[in-house]
């Protein structure tokens, strides 16, 4: 290599096709590629490696806590889950259609582990998401109000592709957080879907959520296009959800 093309190439931030221009030119010499075919196995390689590093960008702000795959989860020690819906989830088609998942069902059911996969499966296809713990969530939503931030706050979310809010429980919720999050599931109605894992039935929602017509709009809204998973299998120790 010329110090000419190495220099540009580190101005143009080429870092993979200097890493291996050597070696592929080698193997080119040595292969009798055409020039054509050198030049296509050093861009590959650099497109590889930028699909790469965008899918580690969007996995940090993502915030996704574990890399669960839907590939290595344990379908065999979970009778309750039905592999054939969720590898139709795992087409994405839910996300084009804007239809919600909820994931139903106690602690350790394995809800947590099959959403995460759900959500690095849609970040592979460089969709958008976030996950956020609900506690966290209504947290958020609270301290909004201090700041006068709370259109930021839901303008954000309310564009994602993709949803996850994770442990959706029993919360001591002020109203202002319960009206909050009513506007979130209403912007995000028929544009986004939302994945949510939850060990209550909808029944029990107004219990924390409080004021029962808005609950049942809410629910109207969130089950109209919806997907409920209801987990009824054995403790997965291994897995958190």
């Amino acid at each position: 290599m010329t110090e000419e093309l190495e220099q540009l190439l580190k101005n143009l931030k080429l870092k993979r096709i200097l890493e291996i221009y050597d070696e592929q030119l080698q193997a080119a010499d040595k292969e009798d590629v055409s020039y054509s075919e050198f030049v296509t196995r050093l861009v590959r390689a650099q497109w590889h490696t930028r699909q790469e590093s965008a899918l580690e960008w969007r996995i940090r702000r993502a915030n996704l806590p574990e890399r669960w795959s839907l590939e290595t989860f344990p379908f065999a020690r979970q009778p309750g889950v039905n592999r054939k819906q969720i590898r139709g989830f795992a087409e994405l088609e839910f996300i084009a259609k804007a239809e919600n998942i909820v994931f139903v069902g106690e602690t350790g059911r394995g809800k947590t582990g099959l959403a995460c996969g759900l959500l690095l499966k849609a970040l592979e296809n460089g969709y958008r998401c976030q996950f956020i713990k609900a506690q966290d969530l209504f947290d958020e939503m609270y301290a909004s109000l201090a700041d006068r931030s709370t259109r930021q706050l839901l303008t954000r979310l309310a564009r994602l592709d993709v949803l996850l809010i994770d442990e959706f429980g029993y919360l001591n919720l002020k109203p202002e957080q319960s009206n909050i999050f009513f506007k979130l599931i209403e912007e995000r109605y028929r544009r986004h879907p939302c994945i949510i894992t939850t060990n209550l039935g909808y029944d029990e929602w107004p219990n924390f959520l409080g004021n029962r017509p808005m609950v049942e709009a809410l629910l109207s809204r969130l089950r109209h296009y919806c997907h409920t998973v209801r987990i009824d299998g054995p403790s997965l120790c291994q897995l958190q959800g």
